[in-house]
């Protein structure tokens, strides 16, 4: 854990970018440093795929399945049980009782300073396991997919790598050299969310984006 107060997030050498000098970034300890919580990332990381979810189901009640209103067969006198119209909840082919509806709402609330906390706490959680690289910044020349991906080559980068920029640092090149990529993601500070954060296996983040992140979680 880093000092309290603040301290340094080490950058790996191979995480360093090409022709970049390996130093020591000043992180706040509020953000880097704070212990794991599991419960906290559990419940954020539920209410998160939870907000993403839509209601694309649907089912007919008894008024809308298409049936006729005749009753099957008489009141009495048939020794069955009676029955109204064969649109009815039992019959094969009737309406749902409680149908699913497409307004259906899956989302969790939650609260501002838990969502600061949890993200907080993964962002510790990536500096403790050594899953995060510290880069000075991240930049391409072209808009080439092969150039972006020899660069993440040479930087030891093979398996699943969020790349994690500044606002500013966010270029056409960058977008377009990494979108045809698998397990590739660029992504602005903002949009970093904790299930991308827990999915990727390296998450490479400049120092521009590290001062976003104390700015937006401290």
């Amino acid at each position: 854990m880093v000092p309290a107060g603040g301290g340094c997030l080490s950058t790996n050498e191979k995480c360093a970018a090409l022709h970049q000098e390996t130093a020591k970034v000043a992180a706040s300890d509020t953000v880097f440093g704070r212990e794991y919580n599991e419960a906290l990332v559990h419940q954020i990381v539920v209410a998160f795929q939870a907000n993403a979810r839509l209601g694309t189901r649907a089912q007919l009640t008894r008024e809308a399945v298409h049936h006729s209103t005749k009753k099957p067969w008489r009141q009495k006198g048939t020794g069955r049980a009676r029955s109204g119209m064969t649109s009815s909840p039992v019959w094969r082919g009737g309406g749902r009782a409680f149908p699913n509806s497409p307004d259906e709402n899956f989302s969790q609330k939650v609260n501002k300073k838990m969502y600061r906390a949890a993200m907080a706490s993964i962002w510790s959680k990536l500096v403790a396991d050594e899953r995060l690289c510290v880069v000075e910044s991240f930049a391409v020349e072209s808009p080439k997919t092969k150039a972006f991906a020899t660069q993440l080559k040479t930087m030891g980068l093979q398996n699943k790598v969020l790349l994690v920029v500044g606002a500013e640092e966010l270029t056409d090149n960058l977008i377009l050299a990494s979108r045809n990529m698998k397990d590739v993601l660029v992504v602005p500070t903002r949009y970093a969310d904790p299930l991308c954060l827990l999915y990727f296996d390296k998450v490479v983040v400049t120092k521009a984006a590290v001062s976003e992140i104390e700015e937006m979680l401290a």
